[in-house]
């Protein structure tokens, strides 16, 4: 493709990110109007509340402004104030990631990857811009700066995750350059690097995926609780479809909350509150369906501490073998054997254990930042986990697991494994023969 081509294919796509970000609970909000409010309000409210919705999944805070009588109906701490609501439902967040990956994955094959990504950005921004315009109300009002930084930093990064592996498997001019640059590192510390930077990763995912599972358990347990809630609410039919929709958006968030849970720093839901493994204080709490599943402090709590832990060292043991790299995987790879690629000293691995439990500590903290924030007035404006803790938390139980994982995997270190690998010949032993000619040769 030329570049206007790629512009304009770059361009569509973001309009039909956008389109589907905002169309979802649109959708929903109008099935709403027509059925409950028997389209009796002024349809552009719904549009209003889509936009803002869309715009606080995908980072942008609402600044929030109530009446005296909503406020007094409420019954919230210092509700008649102004205050903002800074939580995204990271659902939203992982659909605009989802879409700019699709499209990142189509720039990857054409000529002009860089292009395509500056103009998808572009678009989104703008398009951010217009309906933010659209959305403006006295009762909230989106944040201009965040919506034209926030909304295409998450779109942008989806179209990285779309190019980068497009661009590596097309072998482009500019997967040559990255590959320059990853030569630029010295042979020794790459595969150390390279560990450090994959397990930290695996370590990452492999505890948020628990986590999933481990919410998805609760809400079984849970499940009379949360019906319960539910019935308690009276929202009807399509209230409760978007009451569903809200808490869907929001699983992503509650997924991040349940790792920081089992690392052992928890989370609150709203000052003076903690759920943690060692016990849940709670005070008034937004009356959500999905809060019914939360654990309540039991001896089985300190169990759930182990599992990152186990996770960690499963993957470090995992991970041991590329530590010391070699011709084998050079020559799998397509490149010449690099020099440098031997054993590996003790201090080595455990710098690659530490190096792997800071990256996934990174991460983690990364998502208890993007998953917490203010959720209304007064002590709820302290939602979710803190993400100091959870990086202090997992930077020390994954260093600690991960460089016992590598140390315990039974591979020799150092001077010892060359010294029996290269054992010197002498005048009475018998000679070698090497193997390529013992097969060759006719019995």
């Amino acid at each position: 493709m030329n570049r206007p081509t790629t512009a304009l294919l770059a361009a569509l796509d973001a309009l039909l990110a956008v389109a589907i970000g905002i169309g979802i609970p649109l959708v929903m909000l109008t099935i709403l109007w027509a059925v409950q409010f028997d389209l009796a309000i002024d349809w552009s409210v719904f549009w209003r509340s889509a936009v803002d919705f869309w715009m606080l999944g995908n980072g942008v805070d609402l600044r929030i402004a109530l009446d005296p009588q909503t406020a007094a109906q409420l019954a919230l701490d210092q509700a008649a104030v102004p205050f903002e609501i800074g939580i995204a439902p990271l659902g939203f967040a992982l659909l605009t990631v989802f879409l700019g990956r699709r499209s990142g994955l189509r720039l990857g094959q054409s000529a002009h990857p860089v292009l395509g990504l500056v103009v998808g950005m572009l678009t989104v921004a703008a398009l951010a811009a217009l309906a933010w315009q659209s959305a403006q109300s006295d009762v909230a009002t989106p944040s201009l700066r965040q919506a034209v930084l926030f909304v295409p930093f998450v779109y942008g990064l989806g179209l990285l995750l779309g190019i980068v592996p497009s661009v590596l498997r097309e072998r482009t001019a500019l997967f040559a350059w990255f590959a320059r640059q990853v030569h630029r590192i010295p042979a020794p510390e790459l595969p150390l690097v390279a560990t450090a930077l994959r397990g930290g990763a695996m370590i990452a995912t492999g505890l948020v995926a628990v986590a999933g599972l481990a919410v998805a358990l609760l809400l079984v347990i849970q499940y009379s609780t949360v019906v319960s809630l539910y019935e308690s609410l009276q929202s009807g039919i399509a209230g409760g479809a978007g009451l569903t929709l809200a808490q869907l958006a929001l699983m992503p968030n509650i997924v991040v909350w349940a790792a920081s849970w089992m690392l052992g720093p928890g989370f609150v839901l709203g000052t003076g509150s903690a759920v943690t493994p060692l016990g849940t204080q709670l005070g008034l709490i937004p009356s959500l369906p999905v809060f019914g599943a939360l654990p309540q402090g039991s001896p089985l709590g300190f169990a759930a501490l182990i599992v990152p832990v186990a996770i960690a060292f499963l993957v470090a043991v995992v991970l041991r073998p590329r530590l010391r790299g070699g011709v084998g995987e050079d020559r799998a790879a397509g490149r010449a054997a690099r020099p440098g690629f031997g054993p590996v000293s003790v201090g080595r691995v455990v710098a690659t254990g530490v190096g792997m439990g800071l990256v996934a500590a990174s991460i983690l903290a990364l998502l208890a930042l993007w998953a917490g924030g203010a959720m209304g007035p007064g002590r709820l404006a302290d939602v979710g986990p803190d993400p100091a803790m959870v990086w202090l938390w997992a930077a020390v139980e994954f260093s600690v697991a991960c460089t016992v994982g590598l140390l315990a995997s039974g591979v020799r270190f150092g001077a010892s494994e060359t010294k029996s690998a290269v054992k010197p010949t002498t005048a009475d032993d018998p000679p070698r023969v090497p193997a390529e000619v013992k097969a060759s040769t006719p019995r």
